[in-house]
């Protein structure tokens, strides 16, 4: 089952941070080695990976249709010192400005595939020419040989699916990734699927 976004604000009710402060690994990893121009995060929650481009010198952009979340990241960019553009918007019905950033992020976005499928496609549009195209999430392999994570397939995705979705973007990795969870039963490994594309 899908979250809407009262599911949303209430959990990002509910306590201090629902995730870590700091960027994910992966959005960090692939953006060093990028010169810093437009960049869009979609879904972006609280924040965290539009806030760290901006300290790194990106013009942002951030979406997410929970309330809650978007008045958080306002407070944690302000924290900051950094400017970010800030939209409270749901990602289905947004549309970016075709050819416009220089960089593009889907960071665990969890939606069944005729959505998910919709989005990515809208966000290789936004994509302007050499701009990369960053989609990481739990793959659906998570539910069987990793650990948390939504336990729905529906709205697990494989790399090879994200591919599908690409159109005419070149693809630089499509490929599974893994963390390593913390759990009570001590470290475990989860399973995400990533791809990085860009427009010729």
């Amino acid at each position: 089952m899908t979250m809407n976004a009262n599911d949303w604000d209430e959990r990002y009710s509910a306590s201090a941070l629902v995730w870590s402060e700091g960027p994910n690994r992966f959005v960090e990893e692939l953006a060093q080695g990028l010169d810093p121009g437009r960049a869009l995060d979609l879904a972006c929650g609280e924040g965290r990976n539009a806030i760290w481009l901006a300290r790194h010198g990106w013009r942002v952009s951030g979406i997410d249709y929970s309330k809650v979340a978007i008045d958080k990241a306002k407070r944690l960019a302000a924290q900051a010192g950094v400017e970010v553009e800030w939209f409270c918007s749901d990602v289905l019905t947004f549309e970016a400005a075709t050819g416009s950033y220089d960089l593009v992020l889907l960071s665990y976005l969890q939606l069944p595939v005729d959505q998910m499928s919709t989005v990515v496609a809208k966000a290789g549009r936004a994509l302007a020419p050499g701009g990369t195209l960053l989609v990481v999430g739990h793959a659906r392999a998570n539910l069987t040989d990793g650990v948390g994570g939504p336990q729905d397939s529906a709205v697990l995705y494989e790399p090879d699916d994200v591919v599908s979705w690409l159109g005419d973007l070149v693809i630089r990795r499509a490929e599974h990734v893994t963390r390593t969870v913390e759990t009570d039963g001590g470290p475990r490994t989860a399973i995400d699927a990533l791809v990085a594309a860009s427009r010729a």
